[in-house]
């Protein structure tokens, strides 16, 4: 895929829309999957980045007590990791209403058929066995209001959200073929390049499934976690050789924190024994703890006035709203609504 350039047409910087569900502190693969991306597209385009609370209701609705805490939770690594709200828009879904009222009107022109074929969201139901809610289903609607009421053009994704992307595309077609106008901008997908990391016990990384490493864990917790990972099966003993590409997590964390001349150490001592997998675990860890360390120490100094940070997410939310309204406005005059 051709990567878009940060220029629009009118030579303004192209709009980046992005969001995370509210689950609250994040872990190592939202850092090396979505947050590292954010902060190099903050320097180059116009980006808004959404606390996605409403989308958190739609798996916790019968628990929504926690929401609040875990925004804070999710915002104070976003600023320990770098996003900057000086230059992005940061804000909450639920402080945006005109996202509601875009959803709303948009589902008016969806055929359910197009939700029914949404991979994503059968993964999920059957994933988590959870019950398919009216929210559930227009998920990818409400994803593509999102995008909408800020006019996005540039959508980072990975590529198990292309199917929902491309609903969006379908979406704004019929919009702007029912308006007679090109109000609404076609999305287009920014493919990551950073690799998925698996969780500690090999499968998908999730704080629900304790086997992910948190960005605001300590020292020790991490190396404790490390521990625990998952290492070549075929390998019982210390003294025997092992198989860097069968060490479906360790040797996979090596590719990502390690520089190239380790990883290359790495798979050589462990094919010749040298290295025992304890050993490996050990430097692994004290890697991963030297590069989140100035993360870690950003968000000690923020958690320590949460008020500030609540403060910063209010204010940023002003800019927002004000292209938000922009925005219903214009789709209620071509929709013919209000007087």
């Amino acid at each position: 895929m051709t990567e878009p350039t940060a220029q629009s047409t009118d030579t303004q910087p192209k709009r980046v829309m992005s969001g995370m569900r509210a689950t609250g502190q994040l872990h190592l693969g939202h850092w090396v999957g979505v947050l590292k991306n954010w902060v190099a597209l903050q320097s180059q385009y116009n980006c808004y980045f959404m606390v996605a609370d409403w989308h958190s209701l739609t798996t916790h609705y019968t628990d929504p007590g926690n929401i609040r805490q875990h925004c804070l939770e999710m915002v104070l690594d976003w600023l320990s990791a770098g996003i900057n709200p000086e230059h992005a828009h940061l804000y909450k879904q639920s402080e945006i209403p005109e996202i509601a009222e875009l959803h709303l009107l948009l589902s008016m022109m969806t055929p359910q058929k197009w939700l029914d074929t949404a991979p994503t969201l059968k993964d999920m139901i059957s994933n988590l066995g959870i019950e398919a809610t009216h929210g559930l289903l227009g998920y990818p609607v409400l994803q593509t209001a999102d995008i909408l009421i800020v006019k996005g053009e540039l959508v980072p994704v990975g590529k198990d959200q292309l199917a929902h992307l491309e609903l969006s595309r379908d979406i704004v077609t019929r919009f702007n073929h029912v308006t007679q106008s090109e109000f609404f901008p076609s999305p287009q997908a920014m493919l990551t390049e950073a690799p998925a990391l698996p969780g500690l016990d090999g499968r998908k990384m999730s704080k629900s499934l304790n086997n992910s490493i948190l960005l605001c864990d300590t020292d020790s917790q991490t190396t404790k976690k490390l521990k625990q990972a998952i290492t070549d099966p075929a390998r019982i003993k210390r003294e025997d050789p092992g198989t860097p590409e069968n060490c479906e997590v360790v040797y996979k964390y090596y590719q990502v924190f390690a520089p190239p001349e380790e990883q290359q150490l790495a798979a050589e001592e462990c094919r010749s024994a040298v290295r025992g997998c304890a050993d490996c675990k050990l430097r692994l860890a004290d890697m991963i703890n030297a590069q989140l360390a100035p993360l870690r120490e950003k968000r000690t100094v923020l958690a320590q006035d949460t008020g500030a940070v609540k403060n910063l997410l209010n204010n940023n939310v002003e800019r927002t709203r004000h292209e938000a309204i922009k925005t219903i406005r214009k789709v209620r005059k071509l929709l013919k609504l209000g007087s």
